[in-house]
């Protein structure tokens, strides 16, 4: 069986690795962004160049969307010459972007109503150096026909994908996930600061704890590059604020206590307001360096 044309538009930090492993996976991948420059790394590899979204979707089974919020996900599926323009019953959209559960559910039914097309929401964790060696995880929303069809163009570039509901559940599993890495690297910054003025050797601690029930993906990178005070300029601390303030969110809607998450959201905003959100996720090791909380 001939393999799905496959469509992707937000080929940034996490969507270029997953096109280029896409295309070494064997599938034929048309792309689209506001910077046609920007996406040379796909169209040298032998990806197609869309003029709009609209003619993304129209040469393409399966769209891809991995982009910055529920806005840019709205203006590319529903704007002037957007996905929806050229969707189709049939085709298939799945959204690897963090955006808002009920957001997601929104868009589904819209574009379903519109053009009849099915949604998966599947949003992916395990960063840019999951992303390059295709060793994502993802989280779906949507029916499992539709996941299953999905299935073997995100092995490409994931370990796997596991439904978790209908449309919606994959952002609220991901709601999920930011939660626990975002408490994780305030309570690594919280140990780390109590280390260093207790003397210990924290350059040592991420190998004193490497394979004990302590131990995590967060520990061994975040806290490596918070003993080493590396804060790149980035911007995963304002989406990282992003991502805890619609656990807040949704926190309210369903009545569930969220205590810690509000405290690790206020930490973040602390950085955010006092100019130092560049610092990136780990810029919480920063607030514990230079003053008492």
């Amino acid at each position: 069986m001939a393999k799905e044309r496959l469509g992707f538009i937000g080929l940034g930090t996490m969507g270029m690795p997953m096109v280029l492993n896409m295309m070494k996976g064997g599938y034929e991948l048309t792309v689209w962004g506001r910077n046609k420059e920007k996406l040379s790394p796909a169209l040298d590899a032998g990806a197609k160049w869309a003029e709009s979204p609209k003619a993304l979707a129209e040469a393409s089974d399966i769209v891809c969307l991995c982009v910055w919020d529920g806005k840019a996900v709205e203006e590319v599926v529903f704007g002037p010459n957007g996905v929806a323009a050229g969707g189709a019953k049939g085709k298939l959209l799945v959204d690897h972007s963090t955006i808002h559960p009920e957001a997601a559910r929104e868009f589904a039914a819209r574009l379903a109503e519109q053009v009849g097309m099915n949604w998966i929401d599947a949003p992916v964790s395990g960063g840019d150096t999951g992303a390059k060696a295709g060793t994502l995880v993802a989280m779906a929303g949507g029916s499992d026909a539709d996941i299953d069809r999905y299935r073997p163009a995100i092995l490409t570039t994931a370990q796997r994908i596991t439904p978790m509901g209908p449309v919606g559940s994959g952002q609220a599993t991901k709601v999920v996930n930011q939660m626990l890495i975002a408490a994780e690297v305030a309570v690594i910054a919280e140990a780390l600061g109590f280390a260093s003025k207790y003397g210990l050797t924290c350059k040592n601690l991420p190998d004193a704890l490497k394979g004990g029930w302590a131990d995590s993906a967060v520990l061994q990178d975040h806290a490596r590059r918070m003993i080493a005070a590396t804060y790149p300029n980035q911007g995963t601390q304002v989406l990282m604020l992003k991502d805890i303030g619609i656990a807040e969110e949704m926190g309210k809607k369903v009545d569930a206590a969220m205590p810690v998450t509000s405290l690790v959201a206020g930490l973040y905003r602390k950085l955010q307001a006092q100019g130092d959100g560049g610092k990136g996720q780990t810029g919480l090791m920063w607030l514990y360096a230079q003053e008492p909380l």
